[in-house]
């Protein structure tokens, strides 16, 4: 994995739910990387969706822009 970032994806049960985007260098599975969140963090932050991406938009300063971000992959 070269890059990831999380934003919250709409969800009707709960609301929002944790949703990662990645920009990945090798073979790694959306259930691989789900299973190693849940391994590290709270029930209530598991990573329930996970979309694959070239790259992470920034803003001139390195941060992430998080409106691009929730509006991939919808």
């Amino acid at each position: 994995m070269r890059d990831a970032a999380v934003v919250g994806a709409p969800d009707r049960v709960n609301g929002e739910v944790p949703k990662i985007l990645v920009v990945t260098q090798g073979d790694v599975t959306a259930e691989d990387l789900m299973a190693f969140v849940a391994a590290e963090v709270a029930p209530c932050k598991k990573v329930r969706q996970v979309v694959f991406v070239r790259e992470i938009p920034r803003s001139v300063s390195g941060k992430f822009l998080r409106r691009p971000l929730k509006e991939a992959d919808r």
